[in-house]
């Protein structure tokens, strides 16, 4: 089944920079969408970007600009490439995918298969 391991998670001051890595094994073939969700404590876990199969890429309005989603399919692996980070920035984040999204697809509940997560930490 579909497995997910993500990398790349740090401490980073203001207007630094970090680059977080997921790799998805298993199923790799059927994946329609991928994607990078956050959860700061005590706060909902929300989306930040996601990647669809077509090449489109869609953003939170939180980190439009500042966030880059790509994808290497070669290596099966999702990358998010963050600049400018802010203090709001720091939270768990995490890997999705879904084999059946629609273009539509962008919310929590949209993605069934998740990783276990890199904490970013950015400080003021």
């Amino acid at each position: 089944e579909v497995q997910l391991m993500e990398s790349g998670g740090g401490s980073v001051q203001a207007g630094g920079s970090l680059r977080l890595s997921c790799v998805q094994s298993g199923a790799t073939k059927s994946t329609r969408c991928m994607g990078w969700f956050r959860q700061a404590p005590g706060k909902e876990r929300e989306s930040v970007a996601v990647h669809y199969s077509t090449g489109r890429k869609k953003y939170a309005d939180s980190v439009k600009d500042r966030f880059t989603i790509s994808m290497d399919s070669a290596k099966n692996t999702l990358y998010l490439q963050m600049d400018s980070l802010k203090s709001e920035d720091s939270a768990m984040y995490y890997c999705a995918t879904n084999k059946y999204c629609s273009l539509g697809s962008f919310t929590v509940n949209d993605f069934p298969y998740w990783g276990q997560g890199t904490q970013v930490t950015v400080s003021s």
